[in-house]
């Protein structure tokens, strides 16, 4: 069964963060800077933590999973915003 996440990292190094963002996009969907979709079975997870284990700094960075339950059987996705509004990101995130 696959689960969504939101993964959400800080990351203090640029270096590290072009990793993780790049690490992140082959796992979701890029939501917002540092913020990603993630439809996960349990060894995608897995796969997943190592990756990002193996980039970031433990005592320096940061990643979060936010488990927003079963990815299938859900209501629709809605994201509301304030302020700017969201949209969709098609276009790939260029840190430099």
């Amino acid at each position: 069964m696959r689960t969504t996440y939101l993964v959400c990292y800080d990351i203090a190094d640029d270096k590290r963060l072009r990793r993780v963002f790049k690490a992140c996009t082959n796992f979701g969907d890029h939501l917002q800077y540092s913020v990603f979709e993630c439809d996960l079975n349990p060894a995608e997870k897995v796969q997943l933590e190592r990756t990002l284990g193996d980039l970031i700094q433990c005592n320096e960075d940061q990643v979060l999973f936010v488990e927003l339950g079963p990815a299938e059987g859900r209501a629709d996705r809605s994201i509301t915003a304030m302020g700017l509004p969201y949209t969709k990101m098609n276009a790939p995130c260029f840190v430099f």
